[in-house]
């Protein structure tokens, strides 16, 4: 038998030296594990192609690496999407592997994902776990966002958070298998019978809450999600977007997370529940507020996070109106 296809795509924005190197433990892959694997780089309009194609061409890459240069900055799902389209010009794969710029897989790391969805035609997405940079674990996947998450992470209060412990959004991981509501799409390998019945990534979520949405359209479509720790991934948090780098203390959070934030809200829940989501959200976060100013930890917290979720929040009719999905993103199971 012929081992599976897996077309790897990575999407580069600014990153050329951190996707070459993303490419070189790729390689290593390709060598170690006997797996046909190709690579599609999309850059999305920053100017990384040269720079990464130079490498390709050191390193003899180009029998499996394809580079696209998407007309504009259109964020992750867009940016993959474009990926994806590409890799199926070639030939449909058995399985799609979205990898970030900011990740180096480590051996095996691709091979353990692939076994496990060979061995369960019941699931569609499986994930990695990760390792930061100086090889510390970080065993996270994740649950859906909900009222009571948002709750939490508002208050940010330990006796609130032990309470709310079955809905909080981050979840620490064992080194077993175990199904999880969403994986982080730094890693991430799909059967193609879950992008034919979701319709790939929502392009209308520039950067974030993308792969939440991904995997709860994928659940609602009949199939699960897995986080698979035989897999093991090198990320360096922080290096695709700042947003996610912590090490200088909170940022004030881009409107585009805001923007991604509403539009999960609407379509998870609908106008209503996401109307009392954000009721929630903001009063939870003015107590957790005034509790820090009440500890001395005033600049603890996100800056301007309150003013700026009102000023996108759907409390506001104008910010209400979301533009929908297309047709084929639709399915609510793999009948309909």
């Amino acid at each position: 038998m012929a081992e599976p296809d897996v077309a790897v795509v990575i999407v580069t924005y600014r990153s050329a030296k951190l996707t070459i190197d993303a490419l070189r433990s790729v390689a290593a892959e390709r060598i170690m594990s006997g797996l046909c694997v190709r690579a599609v780089v999309v850059d999305n309009d920053s100017g990384d192609l040269p720079e990464i194609a130079l490498a390709a061409q050191q390193y003899d890459w180009s029998s499996w690496l394809t580079l696209v240069h998407a007309p504009r900055n259109g964020g992750f799902a867009y940016g993959n999407n474009l990926g994806i389209a590409r890799a199926y010009a070639d030939r449909t794969p058995d399985y799609i592997y979205l990898l970030n710029p900011d990740t180096q897989v480590r051996p095996g790391g691709i091979a353990a994902l692939v076994r496990f969805l060979t061995d369960r035609p019941e699931v569609g997405i499986a994930g990695s776990s990760f390792e930061n940079l100086d090889g510390s674990n970080w065993p996270i996947a994740f649950r859906f966002p909900s009222i009571f998450s948002e709750l939490d992470t508002g208050l940010q209060w330990g006796v609130v958070s032990r309470l709310l412990k079955r809905w909080v959004v981050a979840r620490v991981m064992s080194t077993t298998p175990e199904p999880v509501d969403w994986i982080c799409g730094a890693s991430m390998l799909i059967r193609p019978a879950v992008l034919a019945a979701t319709g790939g990534l929502d392009e209308h979520y520039f950067l974030y809450f993308e792969e939440t949405d991904f995997c709860r359209r994928a659940r609602l479509a009949g199939y699960s999600t897995w986080y698979v720790p035989q897999s093991r991934v090198m990320h360096i948090m922080g290096q695709s977007t700042s947003v996610t780098d912590t090490r200088q203390g909170p940022k004030r959070l881009p409107a585009y997370w805001f923007a991604s934030r509403r539009r999960y809200y609407r379509l998870a829940f609908g106008l209503r529940q996401a109307i009392a989501i954000d009721l929630v959200a903001v009063l939870a976060n003015s107590i957790g507020h005034v509790k820090r100013i009440v500890q001395g930890k005033r600049h603890a917290g996100v800056p301007r996070f309150i003013r700026d979720l009102m000023r996108h929040s759907v409390l506001w009719p104008r910010n209400r109106s979301i533009d929908p999905l297309p047709a084929n993103a639709q399915h609510e199971s793999r009948t309909a």
